[in-house]
């Protein structure tokens, strides 16, 4: 466990008795699959914001302007 931090977390009973049946059947550690966790939400969140970052520059409607032409096309 060198290089690694300690922490304490507070699961939900439902979800820790899943995890450690996830644990079990894969053959991975609860720390394992919770690491995982972490870095798959946090490389979402980085794809999101490159998303983001390309979509910067492009021309935007207000949502106000969106309801108007919706309205004016008689969907609304």
């Amino acid at each position: 466990m060198a290089g690694q931090t300690k922490t304490t977390i507070y699961l939900a009973p439902n979800v820790y008795r899943a995890l450690k049946v996830k644990s079990a059947t894969t053959d991975r550690s609860i720390s394992d699959l919770i690491n995982a966790a972490v870095i798959e939400a946090l490389r979402e969140d980085a794809l999101d914001l490159e998303a983001f970052e390309k979509r910067a520059k492009e021309p935007s409607r207000s949502f106000e302007k969106v309801l108007e032409d919706l309205k004016r096309d008689g969907l609304l």
